[in-house]
C-alpha cells in the first residue's frame, strides 16, 4: 500500500427537514470543489430554533481527502 496523506475539515450542514439531510448536505457540496473525499464523520447535532420551534437541522461534519502528489 502506497504511503497517503490526508486533510481533514469541519464542514456545517443545515435543513429544514433533517440531520440526514443536513449532513448530506454539507458533504455533497464541499464535494463539489473537494475531490477524493474518502471519510465523512457526523460530530455534533443540533438545531437552530425560533419562537421555540425548530426552524433548521444542523449536522457538524469532519471530512477528509486525499492531497494529491504533485508527480
Amino acid at each position: 500500500m502506497a504511503e497517503s496523506v490526508y486533510k481533514i475539515i469541519e464542514l456545517v450542514g443545515t435543513s429544514a427537514k433533517s440531520w440526514e439531510d443536513a449532513a448530506k448536505n454539507a458533504v455533497e457540496t464541499a464535494g463539489k470543489t473537494l475531490r477524493e473525499l474518502r471519510i465523512a464523520e457526523i460530530t455534533k447535532l443540533d438545531m437552530k430554533l425560533e419562537d421555540g420551534k425548530v426552524v433548521a437541522f444542523r449536522a457538524r461534519v469532519q471530512v477528509s481527502f486525499k492531497y494529491e502528489s504533485g508527480k
